[in-house]
C-alpha cells in the first residue's frame, strides 16, 4: 500500500494536518481508536476555538469542525503503527491483520499522555479509586460513571482543574487541590473559573506523601514541602477521601519517534523541528502535542496546518536545502519551538516558548545576528503559560544566529 502523506494520529493535530495536506497530495490518516477527534471527544466544557474559529466551542464541537472536512482523506480507524523506518515504510496492525504501507512523507501527530502514580513515586497501598485526570474525565463525561463523593486532586494541571469543577457540579466534594510547586501549574483562567469560583481550596507547596486504603482509597497524608521539595514532617496531616485524581503533567507520545532515531529535545521530550515542522529525518514531520505540550488546542491546529502544507510540498518533490540554524533559548527562556530555522519561504513564523520564572512588565525579543529584530511587550509571563512571538519569515530566513530572550522593561 502506498500514499503521498501518511498521518499518524486522528486527534486535533492529525485532523488539521490532513485537511491542509489533502489540498495538494493523497493523504492517509491512521488512528488507533475507533473514532476521530482524540481527547477532544471527552472535553465537554467550552473554551476551544476562540482563536481559530472566533467562538468558544466544546471539544466535540471543535473536532466536528475538522471531521466534516475530511472528505477525500483515506481514514484508517482501529489501526496501530507498529514500526517506521527512515525510508518512510511503516508496519501497521488492524483487525484485518498486519500489513505494510509506504509514504513519501509522514506526519507524527500522536499527541501526549499523562504521567501516572508510578512516574511520581507516591508511597502507600494500591487501592481502587486512583485515576489520572484524563481517565477521570472520560469516565464521567463519556461513560457516565461517578468516581466518588470525596475527592483529592494532586497537581494543578488544567485537566485536573477542569475536573475539580466538573465533579463539584456533579455533587462531589473536592477536599482540596495539592500542588508541589509554589505557583499553580494551570492557566490563570482555569484557576479562577474552576477553583476560586467554586471555593475549592488550592494548597501550594504541598504534596501527597502516602496513600491509605485496602480495597478502596480511604484517605491520603499530605505535607508541606521545603524549597527543595522535600516534605516537612511536622506539617503532615491526614485528609479523608475515597478518590484520588492525579493531574501531574503530560508527556509527548514519542515511542515511535525514538525508534526511528529522530533527534529529541531534552526539555520538551518531543522531536526537534524546523519552521516547517520537519524533524531531523528528511520527510518526517511532527505537530501538536507530540512536539511539545500546548496550552490551547488552537495552537495545536495552527502547527498542524504548517506540517500538512510542508509535508505535501515534500511529497510533491519540493525539497529544501537545510541551513540548520539553531534557535537559542536566551535570558529567562526555558525552551523555544521551532528549535531550528532552515530558511523556508514562509510569510510568517511563530516562535512558541516558555519562561523559567514569572516576570511582570517585560519585553520578548527576537535577536538575529546580534541585532534586535522584533520586540513585543508582555504584562506578565509565567512558566505554565505559553508565550508566542510572531515574526515575518524574511527576518530569519538568511540568519546565521537566532535567539529569543525575555527582559524586564527598563
Amino acid at each position: 500500500m502506498k500514499t503521498d502523506v501518511a498521518i499518524i494520529g486522528g486527534g486535533p493535530a492529525g485532523l488539521a494536518a490532513a485537511i491542509e495536506a489533502k489540498k495538494h497530495a493523497k493523504v492517509t490518516l491512521i488512528e488507533r481508536n475507533e473514532e476521530l477527534g482524540g481527547i477532544l471527544q471527552q472535553c465537554i466544557h467550552h473554551g476551544f476555538g476562540n482563536f481559530i474559529f472566533g467562538e468558544a466551542l466544546t471539544g466535540p464541537e471543535y473536532a466536528e469542525h475538522f471531521i466534516e472536512q475530511m472528505e477525500g482523506v483515506d481514514v484508517m480507524l482501529n489501526t496501530t503503527v507498529l514500526e517506521i523506518d527512515k525510508n518512510k515504510r511503516m508496519l501497521l496492525s488492524s483487525p484485518d491483520g498486519v500489513f505494510e504501507m509506504e509514504a513519501k512523507a509522514i506526519i507524527l501527530a500522536m499527541g501526549c499522555r499523562e504521567r501516572t502514580r508510578t512516574q511520581i513515586f507516591i508511597p502507600g497501598t494500591r487501592p481502587a479509586g486512583i485515576y489520572t485526570a484524563g481517565t477521570a474525565q472520560r469516565l464521567i463525561n463519556i461513560e457516565g460513571v461517578m468516581l466518588g463523593k470525596h475527592i483529592v486532586i494532586l497537581g494543578s494541571g488544567d485537566v485536573g482543574l477542569i475536573m475539580a469543577r466538573r465533579l463539584t457540579l456533579e455533587g462531589a466534594k473536592v477536599e482540596g487541590v495539592y500542588e508541589i510547586m509554589p505557583k499553580p501549574g494551570g492557566l490563570t483562567r482555569n484557576i479562577v473559573q474552576c477553583l476560586y469560583d467554586f471555593d475549592i481550596p488550592l494548597h501550594l507547596s504541598h504534596t501527597i506523601v502516602e496513600i491509605v486504603g485496602k480495597r478502596r482509597v480511604e484517605g491520603v497524608f499530605v505535607a508541606k514541602v521545603d524549597e527543595n521539595f522535600k516534605p516537612i514532617e511536622e506539617t503532615k496531616r491526614f485528609v479523608p477521601c475515597d478518590t484520588l485524581i492525579l493531574a501531574v503533567g503530560l508527556i509527548p507520545e514519542n515511542e515511535l519517534t525514538k525508534k526511528i532515531g529522530i533527534e529529541l529535545d531534552d526539555i520538551t521530550a518531543g522531536p526537534v523541528v524546523d519552521e516547517g515542522m520537519e524533524t531531523s529525518i528528511e520527510g518526517i514531520f511532527a505537530c501538536g502535542n507530540v512536539v511539545h505540550v500546548h496550552d490551547l488546542v488552537d495552537d495545536v491546529s495552527f502547527s498542524a496546518i504548517i506540517a500538512g502544507r510542508e509535508a505535501a510540498k515534500y511529497a510533491n518533490g519540493r525539497k529544501i536545502k537545510r541551513r540548520k540554524i539553531k534557535v537559542k533559548a536566551g535570558e529567562n527562556v526555558r525552551y523555544v519551538v521551532p528549535q531550528i530555522i532552515n530558511g523556508r519561504d514562509m510569510e510568517e513564523i511563530t516562535f512558541y516558548f516558555r519562561v523559567k520564572k514569572e516576570m511582570k512588565n517585560v519585553v520578548t525579543r527576537l535577536i538575529v545576528d546580534g541585532e534586535v529584530r522584533k520586540e513585543k511587550r508582555e504584562l506578565i509571563v509565567k512558566p505554565p503559560e505559553m508565550v508566542r512571538l510572531k515574526v515575518k519569515g524574511e527576518l530569519v530566513k538568511n540568519a546565521n544566529s537566532i535567539s529569543i530572550e525575555v527582559k524586564k522593561v527598563a
